[in-house]
């Protein structure tokens, strides 16, 4: 992969900085990850039909992922702090493929991207369906964790699979 832009995390000596983002318009900034959890069926069904011993996974899950959105800054070093305004953790249940998938939508007004936000948000609502889970076995497999789209900020749209 190559980069047609400079990482901005870094100054000319190669330090890690924050970037500055004071210059920056605040602007309505929106970012949409997603990621997903293969199971098995006997997980599956438990998940599908809130059997699971630790209770409702996707319930605890949702939580999970709305308290690490707003944890974010704390997890990653870079991170500026966010005031965010809204935010959806949303699962669809793929019975065929034994899989749920997760969208966790993150909404701020401010100066920098909520990118890293929904990326969290994502992750830790997977890594709680496997933990709620992982009584019942340890073959689950996370994956496909991406970023599906954003808007606003000076980069523009992006969504994913289209080009430019």
């Amino acid at each position: 992969m190559t980069h047609d832009t400079p990482l901005t995390h870094f100054d000319d000596a190669g330090n890690a900085v924050m970037v500055d983002v004071s210059a920056k318009d605040q602007t309505v900034r929106t970012a949409v990850a997603g990621g997903e959890i293969r199971v098995g069926p006997a997980i599956f069904a438990a998940i599908r039909e809130g059997t699971a011993a630790k209770g409702d996974v996707l319930g605890v899950a949702r939580l999970a992922g709305i308290m690490a959105v707003k944890k974010t800054v704390d997890l990653i070093p870079l991170c500026h702090p966010l005031a965010v305004s809204k935010c959806a953790v949303d699962f669809d249940l793929d019975e065929s493929a034994h899989a749920v998938r997760v969208r966790c939508m993150v909404k701020v007004t401010g100066r920098t991207g909520v990118e890293m936000e929904a990326l969290t948000g994502a992750t830790v609502a997977l890594l709680t369906i496997y933990d709620m889970t992982k009584a019942m076995g340890k073959t689950m497999e996370i994956g496909a964790i991406r970023l599906l789209e954003k808007s606003g900020g000076k980069s523009g749209d992006y969504r994913a699979g289209e080009t430019a």
